[in-house]
């Protein structure tokens, strides 16, 4: 289930973040909720923002090292998924 939340962030960045998300084939959304999972699916504590994984993962995209494609739904699969989610 999605859950809309605000976020306020320089603007520039927004601009760099949508074309980097357009580059991978993914709404800008999609890619903060992919980069909130990466780090929080590890169980433990991070002492610092230099701790979390995710900074390997920012190192790799810039040298052009990993790709994340997405694949496109059918449109039965998705108005399964709308009506499963209204139950």
């Amino acid at each position: 289930m999605d859950t809309k939340i605000t976020l306020s962030f320089d603007q520039n960045i927004i601009e760099k973040a949508k074309v980097f998300a357009a580059s991978q084939g993914m709404s800008l959304s999609r890619l903060t909720e992919f980069l909130y999972e990466k780090i929080t699916s590890t169980p433990k504590s991070y002492a610092s923002l230099e701790d979390i994984p995710i900074a390997d993962f920012i190192r790799m995209i810039a040298e052009e090292q990993v790709t994340y494609k997405t694949t496109a739904k059918s449109s039965k699969s998705l108005k399964k998924a709308y009506y499963e989610s209204r139950k």
